[in-house]
Order: C-alpha cells, then sequence, then structure tokens
C-alpha cells in the first residue's frame, strides 16, 4: 500500500520499514510515483561530483530514486523540470538554539526555508531551562503538525547550567534515557558547557553530567561537546577523552587545529571562519568531513539581513573554500557527524526530499526550495502553509513572579554609619579569577551607583519560584547612564531568569514588572516611563508570529534605545560593543570559562554572587575598612 504522507513527520522505527518497503517498490518501478524533480546538474555529495541532466524521483516526502534523466522504469503523478538550475541538498544546522531566533519553530521554518534551511539540530537547553518536562514535546509539536522543517532535539546538559542555579527544569541520567527511548527524532546530549563538573568529583554536577553522558552512550546518541576557553594541550586531550564529540567554541586557527587532530568535529561559527578558514587552507588541509559550519544563536533580525545556513557557506566560499566543500559542511558532514544519514545531509534514496535548486553555485543563488517532497519557496519567499498552534498555557505562562516589584527589591543597604562600602564588581564577559573592587557612596543607608565611574546596578529576578527573588550587585562598563532608566530582558543565557541593569532602582522595579504583565521578552524604562517593549511571550523566549512583524518590534526597541546614554568600556570579549547592551543576554552565561557570576538566590549563594567553577561566595558589598571580604 502507499505510504501516507502524514504519517512520515515523526521518524519512528514502525514508520520507517513501511515507508522503506514503499519506496523500495517505487524505486523498481512497481509503485507509482508522486514526483519526478529533474535539474540540470545535481550535487552528489558524497563524491563531490556534479552530475549532469539527473531525476529525482519522489514518493510522499522522501526520495525513492536518483539518476540520469530517462532511465527511471516507474510512472508518476507529476513531473516538474528546471533545466537550468543545478539541484543540492537542504542545508541543515549541526547546532543551533532556534529560541536565540526568538520565533517558535513553525515561524522558524518560514524564515528559513527560503534560506535553504530544511533540517536542524536544536541544541534545547534553553527552552527546556524553562519547562524542561515539556521540552521534547514543544520540539516536536511544530512537525508534528505538518512543518517541513525537521527539527533534532538534543536535550541540554545545561539544566541546569551549574549546579548552583534553578528553575523550570532538572535534567540527569533518568530524563536522558526517557529523551532518546521516546523518539528517534533525538539525536544526542546537548553541549556539555559545565567542564569543570565533568572533571571534578566534587563538584555537585559531576555524577548529575556523566549519568547523562551514560544514558547516551547507551542509546548511541551524539554527546555534543563546549570547548570554551579550553586550548592548552592537557586540556584538549582530556576533552576528548571525556567523550565530547565536538566543538563550536574554536576561536583561533591554532585551537581548532590542535582539536580536530585530536579528533573533535569543529563546529565553525561565522565569527571564527574569517580568520580560521585561510588558515586552515594555507595549512593544507585537504580532508574537511571533520568540518561543518554552524549558526549557533542568530536572532531573526540578522537571518532576515544575513541569511540563515546559506550565510555561513556563503561566507567561507568568499574566503576561499571551494563551493563542493562547503556545500559538504552544511550537508553531508552535519548529517554524518550526528548520525542522522538516512534521513538527510544528501540526494540519495530514502531521504527526505529537501532540495534547494541553485542558480549559481559559487553565489549560493537560490531560485526554489524543495521539503518534504514539495516547493516550500520561491525566489525567497515562503510559500508553504504555516501550522496555527496555538501554544497552550504551559508554553506561554512562564514568567511566574505573583507580586509587584519595587524599588526596594534592588536597593543595597550599607553597613550602619558607614559613608562608603567596599562593592565586588563584575563586568560583561569576566573571566578572571579575582573580582573587580571598588568603593562605592552610601546615602541614605544605601550604597549608590557610581556613574562618574561607569558603574551601575545590576540584578537577576527569579522567575520561576513566584516569590521574584532578586540578587543585585554593582557592574562595571554596561547600562544606562541616563537618569531613571532601566532595560529587563527575560533572555539570560543560559537560566533564563529576568536580567535588569539600571540608573535608577524604581526604573529597574518597572521594567521587570513589566515583563511579568507581557510574559517575557524586553521592557525599556527611559526617564521613568515605559517606552518600548518586545513580545516573547512563548517561554519568554520567542513569539509566535512572522520573522518581519518581531523585527519591526525590535528597531522600535533599538530606536528607544538611541536616546539612551549607555555606559561602556571595553572588556576582554572582542564581541562587547558600545551602544545598547544587547549581549547582556550572553553576558548572563555560567559556563566555563566564567568563574565569578550572578545569579539568582540560592541556598549556596543568598545574595546570588557565586564562582561557578569552585562554589565559593562572596559578599556584594562589605565595610572598606576590611582588606578583603572573606569568600565563604
Amino acid at each position: 500500500m502507499p505510504q501516507d504522507p502524514a504519517d512520515d513527520l515523526l521518524i519512528d522505527a514502525e514508520g520507517e520499514v513501511r515507508i522503506r518497503r514503499h519506496l523500495l517498490q517505487v524505486a523498481l518501478g512497481r509503485a507509482p510515483a508522486d514526483t519526478v524533480l529533474r535539474v540540470g546538474r545535481l550535487f552528489e555529495v558524497h563524491s563531490r561530483q556534479w552530475l549532469e541532466d539527473q531525476e529525482i524521483v519522489i514518493s510522499g516526502r522522501r526520495i525513492a530514486w536518483v539518476g540520469p534523466a530517462g532511465q527511471y522504469g516507474g510512472t508518476a503523478r507529476q513531473r516538474v523540470a528546471y533545466p537550468d538550475l543545478a539541484a543540492v541538498p537542504g542545508f541543515g544546522e549541526v547546532h543551533k538554539h532556534i529560541e536565540s531566533s526568538h520565533l517558535t519553530p513553525e515561524w522558524e521554518a518560514a524564515l528559513v526555508l527560503p534560506r535553504g534551511n530544511t533540517w536542524t539540530c536544536e541544541a534545547s537547553h534553553e527552552f527546556s531551562n524553562v519547562d524542561g518536562p515539556r521540552n521534547l514535546e514543544f520540539w516536536l509539536e511544530a512537525r508534528r503538525q505538518g512543518s517541513p522543517l525537521k527539527i533534532f532535539p538534543l536535550p541540554g546538559s545545561a539544566v541546569p547550567p551549574t549546579a548552583y542555579e534553578w528553575g523550570g527544569g532538572h535534567y540527569g541520567e533518568a530524563e536522558q534515557r526517557g529523551f532518546l527511548a521516546r523518539s528517534l527524532m533525538v539525536a544526542g546530549l546537548d553541549e556539555v558547557m559545565d567542564w569543570p563538573a565533568l572533571r571534578d568529583a566534587d563538584n555537585p554536577s559531576h555524577e548529575r553530567l556523566w549519568g547523562m553522558i551514560r544514558a547516551t552512550f547507551a542509546a548511541r546518541g551524539v554527546v555534543e561537546g563546549h570547548g570554551a576557553g579550553l586550548r592548552d594541550l592537557a586540556s584538549i586531550n582530556a576533552f576528548a577523552a571525556a567523550g565530547l564529540a565536538s566543538d563550536h567554541e574554536g576561536w583561533t586557527p591554532e585551537e581548532v587545529w590542535e582539536k580536530l587532530q585530536h579528533g573533535l568535529f569543529i563546529e565553525l561559527r561565522p565569527h571564527s571562519m574569517e580568520e580560521v578558514i585561510p588558515w586552515l587552507l594555507a595549512r593544507g588541509l585537504a580532508d574537511w568531513s571533520q568540518i561543518a559550519f554552524t549558526t549557533d544563536d542568530r536572532s531573526a533580525s540578522d537571518t532576515l539581513r544575513l541569511g540563515a545556513t546559506d550565510h555561513n557557506a556563503r561566507l567561507a566560499i568568499r574566503l576561499g573554500l571551494a563551493p563542493e566543500i562547503a556545500l559538504q559542511c552544511i550537508t553531508l558532514n552535519p548529517a554524518r557527524h550526528m548520525r542522522l544519514t538516512p534521513w538527510v545531509g544528501s540526494l540519495a534514496p530514502g531521504r527526505f526530499a529537501d532540495v534547494v535548486l541553485l542558480r549559481d553555485v559559487a553565489a549560493l543563488d537560490i531560485a526554489a526550495v524543495w521539503a518534504d517532497g514539495r516547493k516550500v519557496a520561491e525566489e525567497g519567499r515562503h510559500i508553504a502553509p504555516v501550522p496555527r498552534i496555538d501554544w497552550p498555557g504551559w508554553a506561554t505562562d512562564t514568567v511566574n513572579i505573583r507580586r509587584d516589584l519595587t524599588a526596594a527589591d534592588f536597593a543595597i543597604p550599607a553597613a550602619p554609619g558607614r559613608a562608603t562600602m567596599r562593592a565586588a564588581l563584575l563586568r560583561p564577559f569576566h573571566w578572571h579569577d579575582d573580582l573587580l573592587e571598588m568603593d562605592l557612596p552610601v546615602q541614605g543607608g544605601l550604597v549608590q551607583r557610581d556613574p562618574a565611574r561607569n558603574v551601575t546596578k545590576f540584578a537577576i529576578v527569579d522567575r520561576f519560584s513566584g516569590e521574584g527573588k532578586v540578587a543585585r550587585m554593582f557592574w562595571l562598563g554596561c547600562g544606562p547612564r541616563t537618569p531613571g532608566t532601566a532595560l529587563a530582558c527575560s533572555v539570560a543565557h543560559d537560566k533564563h531568569n529576568i536580567w535588569v541593569v539600571g540608573s535608577c532602582d524604581a526604573a529597574m522595579a518597572r521594567a521587570v514588572n513589566a515583563l511579568r504583565d507581557q510574559g517575557g521578552g524586553w521592557a525599556l524604562v527611559r526617564e521613568g516611563e515605559l517606552v518600548a517593549t518586545v513580545r516573547y511571550e512563548v517561554g519568554g523566549l520567542m513569539t509566535c508570529r512572522p520573522a518581519g512583524e518581531l523585527d519591526d518590534e525590535m528597531r522600535a526597541l533599538y530606536a528607544a534605545g538611541e536616546a539612551v546614554e549607555w555606559m561602556y568600556e571595553p572588556s576582554w570579549h572582542p564581541r562587547w560593543f558600545p551602544g545598547f547592551p544587547e549581549r547582556l543576554c550572553f553576558a548572563t552565561l555560567t559556563c566555563a570559562p566564567w568563574r565569578w557570576v550572578l545569579v539568582a538566590p540560592c541556598p549556596q549563594a543568598p545574595e546570588g554572587l557565586v564562582n561557578v567553577q569552585t562554589g565559593l561566595t562572596h559578599p556584594v558589598v562589605w565595610a572598606p575598612a576590611e582588606e578583603s571580604a572573606p569568600a565563604s
């Protein structure tokens, strides 16, 4: 019997047998095909060859037969010809946080399909930190309702990111076993970021992480790595020996080369390509099969401006890489690494019929995109229907703060009778063992900011318990200098509590309350007035609407932010820029190589300031007469 295409959305073993038994008959010409797609050239990705005048025979959502035009022995319902176009496999993302597009999966599909992206390995520790129990359900729902974008979730190892964080999810060995048992769409374990916990048996996350790795090995899944800051030979060897299969954190050519030579699969991000790719070409690297290009994090606004996976490959080609190798790095290589080659990565029988049709290969000029055996995009426009998903309360009611915050929640009391207090300071991307320290003035019994020295106040507000617990301290070189101003956001990688930075405690409270009322996103209070918001009503991370609408809202936020004077001092990180401090979303990370961070108050760190590599805590202010504040 012909396979009902509706059965071929979520991959399962029973369905695969039915589908492939039918594809076999179609390939032999014993059962009719749905479509014969004839193309001028076809890229055979396994041998890196171009084949002239080829036909792709499609049954349901899959490819049944590929070969020279005119040689297929069966019949088909329709024939479609693109004699002037070149066919290449649908592009894949080896490692991406769809949450960072800030679109729900069905609208992410509408954004990236016209750009050739037909499948994504979703690094799912973002939404899983918001609602861990429903994480897999969330990522499969759009596909279940017919979205052509194949999403292969990898449950997050960083749930929570460290032992000093808590909230909407907690994953260990049992949860990982459950995810891998529930769906063949689950490809493995998302990036293991808490490297100190793996190597330190006394770390409270040690057994949890090794249990998740054990469960992944048991199911023959892929254990993805996150090797930020690992550049010495001992650490690279240890990282690979631990079973972490990949790294997307390579910044320098020498680091990438060392990791490649020690068996790690390299996932290059665009901001590393400019230096790394020419260096590898000059070094004479001939075998690029252990390399893929990855987006990792990219907003919808940036995708509208730059592109999706196509941008990554186009950049590599501009840097001198042969187009055919660049195509392998976004098709076969990531599919092979993630053990997904039965379904994606090539134009071959049994795979999903995902075809990108190019006018100009070297320019990656996309004329049309087919996914699941039908045309979904043409001339850069998404033309397939978008599933209309009414996301339930478990996805939309995730900012749980059951009270109004006030200025008092952000005040930092001084010791009695003090005119100054010593303060521990952080700055964005402060990857150092020691905290910054500064004496700050006291007024009315409260420790004050010092805008003349670029010192502002930063806070993390818990959005999971209902209590709205607040950890606050002083930060250097970020935030508004404009009086009565604050910026708040519910995207705080990777725990996604609310962060807020401000020149005024009352403004900070107002911004956080605005986020609570709208279910997450951005809120900007300027000189006491709420002047701009961006709505992320799903998980506090995403919005269920087209990319263009979200981009319009973000542009309005940026425009309102232009009237604010933003403090700035350079940090270690090369991607910390002056102006609107959007990258504070990432400055809240707690994974290696971060040391001192601010987290929501917890039993181990009641004030929230903790060294996540050692577990030491520190007061945020103390009497300046002391030489130093004792770590505990």
